[in-house]
């Protein structure tokens, strides 16, 4: 059984690794929130913001494509079957969207809202996968700060919020992906 646990653990650091924790996600993510934040900056309807807010996350696989190839990151993680797992992680949270579709009608105005609080919590499974304390932290404040700001501040200050929060996150695991030993 420890000598499984030991080929998962290196599968883990393998992953972690050559996929320098998923940074190139995290900083596609910042450029998807600044999209946003401008999206909910508008003098548009809420409807039409909401809309172009589910539109803003079509480009992440392309934009995550081209910075793992300006930051020399390992894009697909051929050969290691954990990054299949990754792929199930990410694959998962559209299924919670559909949550953040029905607020779209029912209460369009928090709709982005729970749209944050859904990427938040998505994020957990991958501080087991790359055994990292950023992604477990932030799993766990983003849903909370966001119900908290969402609930008292306007859609776009939650979504400037998001910027600061992703490009903090970008820099945390790039201090992580640093002391990967």
């Amino acid at each position: 059984m420890e000598t499984k646990m030991n080929q998962v653990d290196a599968l883990r650091l393998d992953c972690a690794k050559r996929q320098k924790k998923g940074l190139h996600f995290i900083l596609a993510s910042v450029i998807i929130w600044v999209a946003i934040t401008v999206t909910h900056l508008t003098n548009l309807p809420i409807e039409t913001k909401n809309i172009v807010t589910f539109c803003c996350a079509a480009p992440l696989l392309p934009l995550a494509w081209a910075i793992s190839r300006m930051l020399h990151i390992d894009f697909e993680g051929k050969g290691n079957p954990l990054t299949q797992l990754g792929v199930i992680f990410s694959v998962n949270q559209i299924l919670y969207i559909l949550i953040a579709m029905w607020v779209f009608s029912a209460v369009p105005e928090k709709m982005l809202m729970v749209y944050t609080m859904i990427f938040g919590a998505h994020l957990m499974p991958y501080s087991w996968l790359y055994r990292s304390k950023s992604y477990m932290v932030l799993s766990i404040a983003i849903p909370i700060v966001a119900l908290m700001v969402g609930l008292m501040a306007e859609p776009y200050v939650l979504a400037a919020m998001m910027v600061g929060v992703e490009a903090g996150f970008s820099m945390s695991l790039v201090i992580e992906n640093r002391n990967i030993k």
